[in-house]
């Protein structure tokens, strides 16, 4: 049974249609992206999902029945752009915003040292919001978030300010909450997110599905034949092999990832590739979801 499921929903602000008649459903206990370039629709559906706007026709179900006010107890909405009190302490907010969700004293307490400490932010606790750097401000909306302990958790571009080491904390944080049985809905520019921890994905432009499924399945039927190549020697590999009937997506000084395309012999193009430069790999691979992206985003 899906935990979300938008039949046919649409949404227009003005003249502009954001959300045009999308159907989409994120099964229980996965963790499903929500894909597209800026202005895709995706924020805009992510909205009516939490149920801070209601869309102009369709249906909305969530936890297998018709959406109602008291979903969002049992949702985790990280919004991309701040949704924070400025003037209040680190402490006070979430104290704040978790009595919202209805957590006692003794839970909130729990849940705030715990989630402090597992950021290893306890020493910030009195500091206002303000005085915080955007990195700092982007752990404390993802605290909000999951601090009642939701069902769904619903992430748009939960890595926004974040360096290597927090963005790890985050997506195993994510994968923790998968584990659990949770479902996670996750709107992202990181492909390289997507690719390490989405079991579906759903692609929009110009406010329509245009590409959806499970993300194995979505990369097979693409039919791309991919191949990674991983040298020393020469940083020109990429002119050496442009006769052959290849179309290179990645180049970079030790590294090629090219599409093989009709006509194309491996057996030729890996002898001329030994011919030029020390071959570290070659090996065959899915094509990669930003391909994918921009090819459906093309089209």
């Amino acid at each position: 049974m899906p935990i979300v499921s938008l039949n046919s929903v649409s949404k227009t602000y003005g003249s502009f249609k954001a959300v045009d008649n999308v159907s989409l459903e994120v099964s229980a206990g996965c963790i499903f992206g929500l894909l597209g370039p800026n202005g895709a629709g995706k924020t805009s559906t992510i909205r009516m999902i939490t149920g801070i706007t209601l869309p102009d026709s369709g249906e909305i179900s969530l936890f297998g029945e018709p959406q109602r006010l008291e979903h969002q107890n049992k949702i985790g909405y990280m919004p991309e752009e701040r949704g924070l009190y400025r003037k209040l302490t680190v402490r006070n907010q979430l104290e704040y915003l978790g009595a919202l969700k209805g957590l006692d004293k003794a839970t909130l307490k729990k849940n705030i040292d715990y989630w402090l400490d597992r950021f290893e932010i306890r020493s910030w606790e009195k500091k206002k919001t303000n005085e915080l750097s955007k990195g700092m401000q982007q752990k404390l909306q993802f605290i909000v978030t999951i601090l009642h302990d939701p069902e769904v958790l619903i992430l748009d571009e939960p890595l926004s300010g974040l360096d290597p080491i927090n963005s790890e904390v985050i997506n195993d944080i994510i994968l923790e909450e998968k584990a659990k049985g949770k479902s996670i809905m996750l709107s992202t520019h990181r492909m390289e997110q997507v690719e390490q921890l989405c079991d579906e994905i759903a692609l929009m432009n110009l406010g329509k599905v245009v590409l959806a499924g499970k993300l194995r399945e979505v990369k097979e039927r693409s039919g791309k034949k991919m191949v990674r190549l991983v040298f020393s020697g020469n940083d020109h590999l990429a002119s050496k092999l442009e006769h052959f009937p290849i179309r290179i997506a990645e180049s970079h000084p030790n590294e090629l990832l090219f599409e093989m395309q009709a006509g194309a012999n491996a057996k030729q193009i890996l002898q001329a590739a030994i011919d030029s430069v020390n071959i570290i790999k070659w090996e065959l691979v899915e094509p990669p979801l930003k391909e994918i992206f921009l090819e459906a985003v093309g089209q």
